[in-house]
């Protein structure tokens, strides 16, 4: 063989090995991701009325979804859960949960639970605490609900109490190690 010919094998064994490990490697990368589910739902799955708010003639019991995490990254000091509806208030969005301060040893929280034992309540849409259900506009397409964990490296009692989605936002913003989603739909 030429040279030539010998560099040009020698660079496609070369790509071949590497898209091969790429390959391979997938499974393994993908199987470590920080990763969030609501049981019983696929992503972009439509949640039942039980979800939806009591108040207002929106059907629901007010009962917030299940949510569980997988495979938090090292140094987590605490989590931080929030649900957002970027259609709502005319696609201004409407915050429906923040809860804060989650023990790092939480993988979940079951269906109505409202926060874990030690976390902290932001402020969600009523200007209050806790979880407040979906309530789209009847004949409205239905809209999305953003579930998301953010995996922090501050401590259970670094953040005050109240915080509205914005002030959580800028107070976690150099404290995040990752972050993941799930998106839930509902409407009437």
């Amino acid at each position: 063989m030429t040279r030539i010919h010998l560099t040009l094998v020698r660079r496609l064994l070369c790509v071949g090995a590497c898209a091969l490990l790429a390959y391979t490697s997938a499974p393994a990368y993908a199987a470590q991701a920080f990763s969030l589910s609501s049981p019983g739902l696929a992503d972009g799955g439509t949640l039942d009325a039980s979800h939806a708010a009591s108040a207002n003639n929106c059907g629901g019991a007010n009962v917030s979804p299940a949510l569980q995490w997988h495979n938090a990254p090292a140094g987590t000091k605490s989590f931080a859960v929030t649900i957002f509806d970027p259609d709502g208030a005319k696609g201004l969005g409407i915050v429906h949960w923040i809860v804060y301060g989650i023990a790092p040893g939480t993988t979940g929280l079951a269906q109505g639970e409202a926060a874990p034992p030690g976390s902290i309540a932001g402020t969600n849409r009523t200007g209050g605490p806790g979880y407040y259900g979906p309530c789209p506009p009847v004949g409205e397409v239905p809209h999305h609900y953003v579930a998301q964990v953010y995996a922090l490296d501050l401590p259970p009692d670094a953040l005050p109490a109240g915080l509205t989605r914005d002030a959580f936002l800028t107070a976690i913003k150099d404290h995040v190690l990752a972050a993941t989603s799930t998106v839930l739909r509902y409407g009437r």
